[in-house]
């Protein structure tokens, strides 16, 4: 394998990010190593939504009372969620 062909030392996300952007895998196939993992399909799933900064500041300062801004976030939803549901049928 030639030199210029060594996956680099990196340490930090954005170098990561920065050299598979402009690097193919196929040319480091020979450098991989073989990885085992379990997926739990009922395992929660994380969506990245935009939110208003406004309205998160006002989440996060209610959650600091006992729940995580996760947790509150989801309860809201649900609530509303089943208001709405309600008044639909």
């Amino acid at each position: 394998m030639d030199a210029d062909k060594r996956i680099p030392e990196m340490n930090r996300y954005d170098e990561i990010a920065e050299f598979w952007e402009t690097h193919s895998l196929a040319d480091y196939w020979e450098e991989m190593e073989a990885a085992e993992f379990e997926i739990d399909p009922n395992t929660r799933r994380l969506y990245l939504i935009a939110l208003d900064p406004g309205l998160i500041r006002r989440v996060q300062r209610l959650a600091r009372l006992g729940l995580s801004t996760e947790s509150l976030v989801n309860l809201f939803l649900e609530q509303h969620l089943h208001q709405v549901e309600s008044q639909a049928v």
